[in-house]
């Protein structure tokens, strides 16, 4: 895991202002395929948003869309110039993870790295607590 990871967002709700710490990898090799994607669709807008659900052969799955918008309970990453989005229920699972992208034999896909992941499957898209 890279080690510039930890990030702290501000985010201002009314007059109040908090700042919370993201300690979710987002690989440089994941932002060059995000650039690559957003150039494609043509909007730079676009941001990738990460977000865990029910499900899978091993309780949870990670899911990966992009989105124009950023929810207030979003945590963000940046990594060159590319966001990363988390909303505030999949953080907490996502904590201490990184974000990939890999070609390989299996083809080409974004991955998760989950130190919090008890068990996986054998296709690493889903995970246990």
């Amino acid at each position: 895991m890279q080690t510039d990871i930890m990030q702290t967002e501000t985010s201002q709700a009314g007059s109040i202002q908090t700042e919370i710490q993201t300690e979710i990898g987002f690989t440089d090799r994941a932002a060059a395929k995000v650039r690559a994607l957003m150039n494609a669709e043509d909007n730079d807008a676009l941001k990738l948003r990460v977000f865990i659900t029910g499900g899978g052969c091993s309780g949870f799955s990670y899911g990966f869309t992009f989105d124009d918008d950023v929810a207030e309970d979003d945590a963000v990453v940046e990594r060159q110039g590319v966001t990363m989005l988390v909303d505030s229920l999949s953080y907490q699972y996502l904590l201490g993870a990184e974000v990939d992208y890999l070609e390989d034999l299996q083809g080409s896909q974004f991955v998760v790295q989950n130190p919090n992941a008890s068990a996986t499957c054998g296709c690493g898209n889903s995970f246990a607590i």
